[in-house]
């Protein structure tokens, strides 16, 4: 178990997109809007999923999004503002370590 001392308040937060254009669209609004430092964007990833009682396959993008638990609420409203799909993916993950002048980036490029 982590204890505090090595515990943050950051996280990775993950979407898909359907096209390049509207992963942009997502990445610079919530980076223009300080919800993330910086979001990663994966080109061409095949997901398998069910939709609506059968198995689709598409091709998507994945944004790998940094923030912090504070903006969390904010960037998960700004996803299903800014997204095309009815329920759009929005998972996070605490980052529990990391390299301590690239947190402070985060934070300091959070509010």
């Amino acid at each position: 178990m982590l204890t505090a001392e090595y515990m943050t308040n950051k996280r990775l937060v993950l979407t898909t997109a359907a096209s390049l254009d509207e992963s942009k669209k997502i990445a610079h609004a919530l980076v223009e809007r300080r919800l993330a430092a910086c979001v990663n964007i994966v080109p061409k990833i095949e997901s398998v999923y069910r939709w609506e009682g059968k198995v689709e396959e598409a091709q998507e993008y994945l944004l790998v999004i940094k923030t912090t638990d504070s903006a969390f609420s904010r960037l998960r409203q700004a996803i299903q503002e800014l997204h095309s799909y009815e329920v759009p993916e929005c998972i996070s993950l605490a980052i529990e370590e990391g390299s301590h002048p690239y947190l402070k980036w985060i934070d300091d490029s959070v509010i």
